[in-house]
């Protein structure tokens, strides 16, 4: 898949990693958006520095790129202590999480990134603990093995997860404050483009961020991207203020439409709309249509398309909505209106559905 396929899931060189850590805010006042869950960690970690003991342990859920990693990284610096960062695949085995854990100090972070995807022996292993803040480590097999407990310092666990749901109740109940990220309006868009942009020592007019904000997802990470996108446009070109006029044109160049999608968005839209008229089709036999594979149009494409109104799931499979129609400039057929009344194809079961289509 080129960058121009899906520029706004693409996976940053070293140096756009670099520049986007630079960009992150280092302390809650930083922090754009996300009111309601800012405003309850402050409290959390206020509350921790007046007892002089180490905060809580923190889950953060929600989709990527809302700062999830941010907020980890401010935890850390508002408590002064050291962060360690570790992700869920990465530990297989206790072993791995009985080293991390064996080598924490008084205080310090540790954040474990999707930590759903950690392994059971381990996640096991981490309910002691953060309850008890001691581990046990097993010497030797069958019945001469022998358990020998160790004693950990206290120390935050942050834990983000994209899929809270597939985190086992235990783990999740050990979790002091639990905080969901949700996705951002245009206005702190706008507030996040103009940080950094300041940061970058970049010339933009208030109606370019708008623009940028628009077909940025209500993700920052895909905003800051599509700035940086936007900034090479206008270098090549010799423009030193940028407006809406190349802001717009520079995104155009990348194939993000006004809307915020790509070219695999619209390709899937298209298909279910000019091949299938407007569907009910299976997963597959979009999948096929469009030359990708069903899981990448499944968790690629179909979750912003679906909340943006224009794709439906039912369960005889994909239906084009009139939002879709409108957006392609085609003429919404009479049967699309009716998909979401209770005589429409979402009120419909079929006795013979595709196991693909929903």
């Amino acid at each position: 898949m080129t960058e121009n396929q899906q520029i706004t899931a693409s996976t940053s060189e070293p140096e756009e990693r670099a520049l986007e850590s630079a960009l992150r805010p280092k302390n809650l006042h930083d922090f754009v958006g996300q009111p309601r869950v800012r405003q309850q960690l402050s409290l959390v970690l206020e509350a921790s520095r007046i007892r002089e003991r180490a905060a809580d342990h923190v889950l953060l859920s929600g989709p990527p790129g809302l700062g999830k990693t941010t907020l980890a990284m401010i935890i850390a610096a508002e408590m002064n202590a050291p962060l360690r960062i570790s992700s869920g695949p990465a530990i297989q085995h206790a072993g791995d999480l009985a080293a991390i854990l064996s080598s924490l100090t008084e205080g310090e972070v540790l954040f474990l990134d999707e930590i759903h995807r950690m392994s059971r022996p381990a996640e096991e292993m981490l309910y002691m603990a953060m309850e008890d803040f001691r581990v046990d480590i097993v010497v030797g097999k069958g019945a001469g093995a022998t358990a020998i407990p160790l004693e950990i310092p206290s120390f935050t666990l942050v834990g983000a997860t994209t899929r809270a749901g597939l985190l086992p109740g235990p783990l999740r109940d050990r979790f002091g404050f639990t905080g969901h990220l949700e996705f951002y309006a245009t206005e702190e868009l706008e507030l996040v483009l103009r940080r950094s942009a300041m940061l970058m020592d970049m010339s933009v007019n208030s109606a370019a961020f708008a623009e940028i904000a628009l077909r940025s997802r209500g993700t920052p990470r895909i905003s800051n991207r599509l700035l940086r996108r936007v900034r090479d446009w206008a270098l090549v070109h010799g423009i030193e203020q940028i407006d809406a006029r190349t802001a717009s044109a520079a995104l155009d160049m990348y194939e993000v439409d006004s809307r915020g999608l790509d070219r695999m968005d619209r390709n899937v839209l298209e298909a279910l709309c000019t091949k299938f008229g407007g569907g009910p089709v299976g997963l597959s036999t979009l999948a096929i249509a469009v030359g990708q594979e069903m899981e990448t149009v499944e968790t690629v494409a179909e979750p912003f398309l679906v909340r943006e109104g224009l794709l439906g799931r039912t369960p005889r499979g994909r239906i084009a909505m009139p939002a879709a129609w409108e957006h392609l400039g085609l003429a919404v057929p009479a049967q699309a209106v009716q998909y979401d009344t209770p005589g429409g194809q979402f009120g419909r079961q079929d006795s013979t559905e595709n196991p693909s289509a929903s």
